[in-house]
């Protein structure tokens, strides 16, 4: 019996069976259909939980040692069920801030929240509790990286620049944690090195559907949602959609903004009227309102923060 045809048979089999798979390119999506959805969401709560909560800083440079982020608690169902409360539709999560601490399980450094003696992938858990409330969920991401190659802790807008791992933690993000909503890029302490309008095709490499928004990003510049730091509502000029986001906490002297701020500020709060007015002229634009809050030592917001948020929610179901 000739056992040729058999032998070239299995040796086919073998090198089909280890040909790599090369994955159907994304569909195209509609990106102004998309902006409409995106802006159903109305309003969000931004959570900036990092290094800087814990040196009442707003930016928190000379961090060596990833303990410094000396977390006693996570409680991700707390956020998200505020933010139903509240009448959010979705959370923009802060990933990682200038210094360079990754609030997930990154195989790109080990300056990460999974090395930390909390030890738990934060926005895994987030991802969950989203998923369990109805919440959608956008991603904070800071271009700049004070541990990047050529980069001055500590000083914004500085030279430091590495594409290549800054593709690969976009790439985690984007394939690792579920659909993400958009992608607020924050370049206060420098660029990636990569262009705007690379970023955003990279985005979309992996999620079409995805925003992506440059802090303080001008019409042109190659994305399509205007990211708004201390902005207010307003018409939408050159972009898709326009977002604007600033703390809950009031001005006032000592610890953090964006952060959690210092114990003594515990019941520092911005009224929920004020707040409320703000989501009505979101709403009357067409814009979206991401309303900043800090998680305490212990990872869960402040007692105030949920009052607040609450009555504001009670004041959207009334005004239906």
């Amino acid at each position: 019996m000739n056992t040729r045809p058999i032998a070239t048979c299995l040796l086919l089999s073998i090198l089909l069976a280890t040909m790599p798979i090369h994955a159907e390119p994304p569909a195209a999506v509609d990106m102004t259909k998309r902006a409409e959805e995106l802006k159903s969401l109305k309003w969000g709560m931004f959570i900036c939980w990092s290094f800087s909560t814990f040196s009442g800083k707003e930016w928190t440079p000379g961090v060596k040692d990833v303990a410094f982020f000396k977390a006693t608690g996570c409680d991700t169902d707390q956020w998200a069920r505020t933010a139903k409360e509240a009448g959010m539709g979705y959370i923009l999560f802060l990933t990682k801030h200038h210094d360079g601490f990754c609030l997930w399980d990154t195989k790109t450094t080990d300056r990460k929240v999974t090395k930390s003696p909390l030890g738990r992938d934060v926005l895994a858990e987030l991802r969950k509790s989203c998923d369990k409330y109805g919440i959608k969920l956008a991603l904070y991401f800071s271009e700049g990286d004070w541990t990047f190659p050529g980069a001055h802790d500590g000083q914004g807008g500085g030279t430091g620049q590495d594409p290549a791992r800054v593709k690969d933690q976009l790439r985690e993000l984007c394939t690792q944690y579920g659909p993400i909503e958009f992608f607020w890029m924050d370049c206060a302490a420098g660029h990636s090195g990569i262009a705007h309008k690379e970023l955003n095709a990279w985005v979309k490499s992996f999620q079409p559907g995805c925003f992506v928004g440059c802090n303080g990003g001008r019409s042109g510049d190659g994305t399509d949602l205007r990211a708004g730091e201390m902005q207010h509502s307003g018409p939408v000029k050159g972009f898709l959609v326009g977002e604007f986001t600033y703390p809950i906490l009031p001005p006032h002297k000592g610890g953090a903004m964006w952060f959690y701020s210092l114990p003594k500020h515990d019941n520092l709060c911005i009224a929920a009227e004020t707040i409320y007015r703000e989501y009505r002229g979101a709403v009357k634009y067409g814009n979206i309102f991401s309303l900043d809050v800090g998680p305490d030592y212990e990872g869960k917001l402040r007692k105030i923060d949920i009052e607040t948020l609450r009555k504001v929610g009670e004041m959207i179901k009334i005004a239906k």
